[in-house]
């Protein structure tokens, strides 16, 4: 029996008309819902004609970002009716489907949609999508938005879309469905206090997946203190499952019960806190603490709460596309996110949300969550672009386009496993990775994998590495591989059930579904509804050539999220495997097998010890385990699971397996390199042949005859590295290269520069052919710099005549002393004998620059300095004389040095 009377008081009712005319004038709208008004339940319901009336029957496709979304919407909407998931109402999530003949409203994650849309682009028989949630900007609803606007432009004109949130950016969806109308529910939802709550000392800020432990206490202080203030169950926002179990740890003498909700609670416990207590009163023997993820910012009502707490942090994907290393990283919630938690405290009463941050923190926080196109990686983007006909993604209708760079990286990612041609179009095996619901890695992993150690055990290894296993498992890949086959915990559970779905894709035969589960229950890779027949005008290409969800962990932001470059794998099946590896046993045992799938999936993650727990991975980046991991004793591993502390070089390895030399040779051998490496190290030039894998050196043996080519270009890193300094310079050398350098500054061209950077660009003019025939430091210490230098003097405009004439390298003085002149500094300096100046009333110059003149004592001691003689003589001269005649009194010490005799001699010589 349909449950009229409250379908009928949920506010988003009054909008619905307003919607009925968009869609009928449009073909596409934006909705704009507060929580509690009944968006999710009853716009499906409506749209699909099942609210009674003379209007037509129509299929409604509802599409949300999380598993436990999906399965409560269509819960609650088929309860509504009166009915059970599965009729009316049913839903497809990965790993589970519950539809029947009769269904005309399906809930589906927009993973499972974006397979649908690739194996049925023209959606056959359905009439109308609704993106909820859209708000949230996850990547895989972003790009159903854009295939879906495709399909319309392209195939069905009428299909309907509505892009439905409660705090959406509604300006940027009008636009990019067309300018389509905005439609917003009046908000009647109950009043929600706010009451700031920041800790009492500074905490200090997320890093990583690092939280401070000084605010998850604060948070749980905060708990305490709001069950004591107010009434009704509590939901409390914390940003990942570890900070879930340690606020949980603090608050068992409360006397609540505390419930853990997140992506990998069990879908039990999920609906549990869905459903409620048999008693929602909100007294004290019956009060609930729900201590959640952003799973439940916008799932469906979770009753009896009227108290939320938000820490304020949430989790982000992140990648680093220089190590080739992607993880979920802590950021400081958006205003939108906050708004949608606080949201929760007042859907069915008023409520309060305490904030675990100061008002003034408040209005610095971004509006939105970063979308993930900007942050994640894109390879199951990319594949999803290519199977679709556009590889570039240029065409597609998407809110923020694809970093240049990541989008990049992604290709060449594909193109080393072979799902993708040179041209970026996907190959036959790039078809086939897309359908496994899997990262492309992965998918990689699963198919090579399956055919050297079987399917049923690359499935079991892949499934690991899909859904990072709980830190109790520990970081050896093998070790949590067994406790995954004989554990009793929810991950186990969850683990088996994606195990069969793997196995069977791959083409082995698993064992079969469980007792009392449904024999549908690998619902990530259903075939869509109608003939698929259809194409999208577009290159590329066609019907059922489409990515997998890439919903699983492993699609951008866990182990199977890395993003490193990696060039020229081949597509086929890893050959050589079946023999064993090295001293160790052969591919019949587990351990092997892990390192061999870990391997496949992430070849330039081999990695090689260093000592001390640390290891060197193919892409160049350092790796350490922590200091109880029993894996340190390993010289070879393959590293699943890694991430890089803030203000760290080296990435920390979270999950990996054992392998030796010969299995990372195995799966990693397109990074295998053998040639000759001539460089510069350790101040010299090091010459040898080297095998590389990535940058992990295999082999080193030293080289009697390189290359001349590239042993002139290590000199030349040499010299860069250290200067000119390497070459003979003679004090001639220096003085030719200091005139230069003055000409050039005070005339210009064509006087040439001669600072390090210029002649180093210029050394083919200069430095050659001393530099050709030099081997090592020490012919380069040989060379003459001065020689070699008057190479790049002007001969050609004749101007390298007139150096002398110009910046003289000495003058002749009145003495007949041809003296140096010095032109290391500002301007040209004349150091000489006062007496030997005698007679001289103007002061010499150089290219139209007056000379600096040091006036020496006898004994060659500066005794004044003057840029202006014929001053000097009537000014200077006679405190000078005075200071130094009684000290030097053979010398001459003429009353009038201008009229006065030069000499270099004393008075008794003459």
């Amino acid at each position: 029996m349909i449950r009229d009377d409250l379908l009928g008081s949920l506010p988003v009712h009054t909008a619905l008309p307003a919607l009925e005319r968009a869609l009928d004038g449009h073909g596409c709208a934006v909705l704009c819902a507060p929580p509690g008004t009944g968006k999710t339940t009853l716009v499906p319901l409506a749209l699909a004609g099942l609210l009674g009336g003379d209007g037509p029957v129509r299929r409604v496709v509802v599409a949300e970002p999380r598993r436990i979304a999906a399965r409560a919407a269509a819960r609650r909407m088929a309860w509504l009716l009166g009915e059970r998931a599965g009729e009316r109402v049913g839903f497809t999530v990965r790993g589970e489907r519950a539809v029947g003949r009769a269904t005309v409203v399906e809930v589906v994650t927009t993973g499972v949609l974006l397979q649908r849309l690739q194996r049925d682009p023209e959606l056959a028989g359905v009439d109308a999508v609704i993106l909820d949630e859209c708000h949230e900007r996850h990547l895989d609803a972003d790009t159903v938005a854009a295939f879906l606007l495709d399909v319309r432009a392209a195939l069905r004109p009428g299909l309907r879309l509505v892009a439905a949130s409660a705090t959406t950016d509604a300006a940027g969806w009008a636009r990019l469905l067309g300018d389509a109308p905005v439609v917003t529910a009046r908000d009647v939802s109950h009043p929600v206090e706010v009451v700031w709550a920041p800790p009492g000392s500074p905490v200090r800020p997320p890093h990583g997946m690092r939280v401070d432990p000084a605010l998850l206490t604060h948070v749980a202080s905060v708990v305490r203190r709001a069950l004591a203030e107010r009434d009704g169950d509590l939901l409390c926002f914390l940003p990942g499952v570890g900070e879930i179990g340690r606020v949980a740890g603090q608050l068992g003498e409360l006397g609540a019960e505390v419930l853990q909700v997140h992506g990998r609670a069990p879908a039990a416990v999920q609906d549990a806190v869905l459903a409620g207590s048999p008693d929602s009163s909100g007294s004290p023997a019956r009060r609930r603490i729900v201590l959640a993820t952003a799973v439940a910012e916008s799932s469906l009502t979770v009753p009896g709460v009227r108290i939320v707490v938000d820490a304020g942090l949430a989790r982000e994907p992140r990648t680093d596309h220089a190590r080739g290393l992607s993880a979920l990283t802590t950021v400081r919630v958006s205003q939108a996110g906050a708004a949608q938690r606080a949201g929760r405290a007042g859907r069915e009463a008023p409520g309060t949300v305490y904030r675990c941050w100061s008002e003034a923190e408040d209005t610095r926080l971004t509006r939105f969550p970063s979308p993930e196109i900007k942050v994640a990686d894109l390879t199951a983007f990319a594949l999803q672009a290519a199977c679709w006909g556009d590889p570039s993604a240029a065409g597609l209708a998407l809110l923020d386009p694809p970093p240049a760079g990541a989008l990049a990286a992604a290709r060449s990612v594909l193109s080393a496993i072979g799902a993708v041609d040179g041209a970026g179009r996907p190959t036959g095996r790039g078809v086939r990775m897309s359908r496994l619901g899997l990262h492309p890695r992965l998918a990689r992993a699963l198919l090579d994998g399956a055919a050297e150690v079987g399917a049923r055990r690359a499935a079991e290894v892949v499934a690991l590495l899909s859904e990072e296993p709980p830190r109790e498992y520990g970081d050896d890949l093998a070790a949590a591989w067994r406790t995954a086959r004989r554990g009793g915990d929810g991950y186990a559970a969850r683990w088996r059930q994606e195990v069969r779905r793997l196995t069977s894709a791959a083409g082995g035969e698993g064992p079969g579904p469980a007792p009392g589960t449904r024999r549908d229950s690998g619902a990530a890779t259903e075939p869509a509804h109608g003939s698929g027949a259809g194409t999208v005008s577009r290159s590329g290409a066609g019907p059922g050539s489409g990515p997998g969800s890439g919903t699983g962990p492993g699609s951008g932001t866990g182990p199977g999220a890395g993003s490193g470059m990696v060039s020229g794998a081949g597509s086929g099946p890893v050959s050589g495997a079946g023999s064993g590896t090295g001293s160790g046993p052969g591919v019949g045992s587990d351990d092997v097998a892990a390192g061999l799938v870990t391997a496949l999936a992430f070849p330039e993650r081999v990695a090689r010890a260093r000592g001390e727990g640390a290891f060197l991975m193919a892409s160049g980046t350092g790796a350490e385990l922590g200091q109880g991991s029993g894996l340190r004793s390993a010289e070879w591993l393959a590293v699943a699971v890694a991430d890089r502390p803030a203000h760290s070089a080296s990435a920390r390895v979270r999950l990996a397996a054992v392998i030796d030399e010969d299995t990372a040779g195995i799966a990693a051998g397109h990074l295998r390199v053998a040639g000759e490496e001539v460089r510069w190290e350790d101040g010299d030039v090091v010459a040898r042949r080297v095998e590389r894998l990535g940058a992990v050196e295999l082999a080193v043996r030293p080289l009697k005859r390189p290359d001349p080519g590239l042993v002139r270009t290590a000199l030349l890193d040499g010299l860069a590295r250290h200067g000119l300094g390497l070459l003979r310079w003679t004090r001639d050398a220096h003085g030719l290269r200091e005139r230069l350098a003055f000409l050039h500054r005070e005339l210009g061209e064509p006087w040439p520069d001669v600072s390090d950077a210029a002649l180093l660009s210029r050394t083919e003019e200069w430095l050659e052919p001393e530099l050709s025939r030099a081997r090592r430091r020490s012919d380069l210490e040989r060379i003459d710099a001065g020689q070699a230098l008057r190479r790049v003097l002007p001969w050609a405009t004749g101007d390298a005549a007139r150096l002398d004439e110009l910046a003289p390298e000495r003058i002749e003085v009145p003495s007949g002393s041809r003296i140096r002149v010095e032109y290391g500094g500002p301007q040209p300096v004349l150091a000489v004998k006062l007496q030997e100046l005698f007679g001289l009333g103007e002061t010499p110059a150089v290219a139209g620059v007056p000379v600096l003149v040091h006036l020496l004592s006898p004994a060659g001691r500066p005794a004044a300095v003057t840029a202006d003689l014929a001053s000097f003589w009537r000014d200077g001269y006679r405190a000078v004389r005075a200071e130094l005649r009684g000290r030097y009194p053979r010398h001459p010490w003429p009353e009038d040095p201008s009229a006065a005799v030069a000499t270099r001699r004393t008075n008794n010589r003459r």
